[in-house]
């Protein structure tokens, strides 16, 4: 998998996100998609081949291993990391689509130019209003993410520990045949890895939404507390997303009006035209 270009796109959302989300982002990748992609990998290569059971039954090695590890390891986690960060895929479609109205805006009151549209793309967005929405509930999937796929784990592969030796007797193997699991250390160790840095990132993403919960109750209450300050003053309504939001649609609506109007004459001066030269 092409894990650079899923790096690519997320590296924009982290401009976007908290300071806790920022240490996410870097845990997953230093610590969970590096290790997968250098380390994990070349451990579980050999899974299958080195797999082997103490007989010569044509297929029961590959039934064997089926039971013991019905999906690999280096997939599981692979899926996992797609499903946790796509999430974050959310807030930066949500934030693009923030940028296109503000640059709208900015060409509808004549500030179209390049200067400004780039400076449109570099700010950052506040976390507020309905950006804050789709932010809580990117962290709240990702917390559902990680706790489903520890859970799955567990009971896949109960105690998160790699037997050295397994019992197998399911249907070819002609009776109870032992089994032997290549290098179970090493991948008890790099399992427990993997799960201590999942429940790393669960605290993590808990702690974020305690702190934007937090920082929202107390912006409430500031502004309940005085009301002249933030969005009730004129440089923090001028800024706000709601009132932007506003001015687009209400400059939308008075150029649909004049666009009506025009027409309304146009139809009009043809209609003085057509009688004219009828007469």
């Amino acid at each position: 998998m092409n894990w650079a270009g899923l790096y690519t796109v997320l590296s924009g959302v982290n401009r976007h996100s908290t300071a806790i989300g920022r240490i996410w982002l870097s845990v997953i990748f230093i610590f969970r998609i590096m290790v997968l992609v250098v380390a994990a990998e070349s451990v579980w290569g050999d899974e299958k081949s080195a797999f082997t059971c103490n007989t010569q039954q044509p297929g029961c090695n590959s039934v064997c291993y089926d039971h013991f590890f019905p999906i690999s390891h280096i997939r599981l986690w692979a899926l996992q990391l797609i499903l946790v960060t796509t999430p974050a895929l959310l807030v930066a479609m949500h934030v693009a689509y923030q940028q296109h109205q503000e640059k709208k805006l900015l060409m509808l009151t004549g500030h179209g130019d390049a200067k400004h549209m780039e400076e449109v793309k570099k700010h950052k967005m506040r976390i507020a209003g309905s950006l804050w929405w789709t932010y809580v509930c990117s962290v709240v999937f990702r917390l559902l993410f990680e706790a489903v796929f520890m859970y799955i784990f567990y009971l896949l592969y109960p105690g998160y520990q790699m037997m050295r030796l397994v019992k197998c007797e399911a249907y070819p193997c002609p009776n109870t045949v032992d089994c032997f699991i290549s290098r179970p250390t090493e991948k008890t160790i790099f399992t427990v890895f993997m799960l201590v840095t999942s429940s790393i990132c669960i605290i993590l993403n808990m702690a974020e939404l305690v702190y934007l919960v937090v920082r929202a109750c107390a912006r409430r209450g500031q502004h309940h507390s005085n009301p002249t300050s933030g969005k009730g003053s004129f440089y923090g309504h001028k800024h706000s997303s709601e009132y932007k939001q506003n001015e687009i649609n209400q400059l939308l609506t008075e150029q649909d009006g004049s666009l009506k109007d025009m027409l309304r004459r146009n139809s009009g001066l043809q209609e003085k035209g057509d009688r004219c030269s009828a007469c």
